[in-house]
């Protein structure tokens, strides 16, 4: 005959091992989706990085001329900057005749005298500058600078580049919020089921005199360590998977941001354990204020 406590114990055990079970997958998902997102923000940021607007400058310039304008535009704040780089780069006549006739195939040096193409700044502009709005204001701004012949910059791809990142990030918003509160319900539902089985154990300790804080006391220090070991264990999921999708799909590394990864694995490792907490302390002190009958 089975022993009862043996038995009773295995239960136990089983409950809080479908806790943790749950928990990693449920921070598995909200990190699965955040890793999209991380990936997703990469690479909205490569495409705003080729938005670019081209300077042409006015012929027979001076090289003092030219440099007094690299000088006057360098000094703009909406030029993308980073720790490497300055999104400013100058294209000479020539290289723009060698660029044209390498990209169409026509030399037009062999009936043309004259190169008609002009020397030109191209300029990377900066994200928070790239609404169509402030890119005609910029347009206007560096039209303005003496020996600037015209400039441009590829106004559809701008709008539709902005058009469609809204209506993404709308929709992705809202599986955001629908998968947060999904995840929420699940943790905390499981760990309610999971504690069923201790109400009794919970009364009793009641009966003895020992107060709310000290039964709470264990229930929550468990629900911590589970929640963080359910959130380390689906940070480690999430970085095998990331590691073997880089290195079996070419370009998905040039997607990587080690530092967000990083970080999205601490906060797995956080709301794990917070909600493992607070879902805990609900289950637990509706179970301390129920009635003997309520129990039954």
């Amino acid at each position: 005959m089975a022993n009862p406590s043996r038995k009773k114990k295995t239960l136990g055990h089983f409950k809080f091992g479908s806790v943790l079970f749950s928990t990693t997958l449920s921070l598995f998902i909200v990190g699965l989706f955040g890793v999209i997102l991380i990936q997703a923000r990469t690479l909205t940021k490569m495409i705003r990085e080729n938005i670019e607007i081209q300077v042409f400058l006015d012929k027979g310039l001076s090289e003092e001329q030219l440099k007094e304008i690299q000088i006057n535009i360098s000094a703009r704040p909406f030029i993308l900057t980073t720790t490497d780089t300055i999104g400013l780069r100058f294209v000479s006549d020539e290289e723009a005749a060698a660029t044209f006739v390498e990209s169409t195939g026509e030399d037009f040096t062999k009936f043309l005298e004259d190169n008609p193409l002009r020397d030109s700044y191209v300029i990377a502009v900066a994200e928070e500058f790239q609404t169509s709005e402030q890119l005609e204001t910029i347009a206007k701004d560096l039209e303005a600078i003496p020996g600037v012949f015209e400039v441009s910059y590829m106004t559809d791809l701008v709008e539709s580049i902005n058009k469609n990142l809204l209506k993404v990030s709308l929709v992705m918003g809202g599986f955001i919020l629908i998968l947060i509160i999904t995840v929420v319900m699940l943790i905390n539902n499981t760990i309610r089921l999971a504690l069923f089985s201790q109400r009794f154990l919970i009364r009793s300790m009641q009966l003895v005199g020992a107060t709310r804080g000290f039964i709470r006391k264990p229930f929550l220090m468990r629900a911590l360590l589970f929640g963080m070991i359910a959130g380390a264990v689906a940070s480690l999921i999430l970085f095998g998977l990331v590691q073997y999708t880089k290195a079996n799909i070419e370009g998905f590394a040039m997607l990587q941001n080690q530092a967000m990864l990083l970080t999205l694995f601490g906060v797995l490792i956080v709301v794990g354990g917070i909600l493992s907490v607070f879902s805990t302390l609900r289950a637990v002190n509706k179970y301390l204020n129920m009635s003997l009958d309520e129990l039954y």
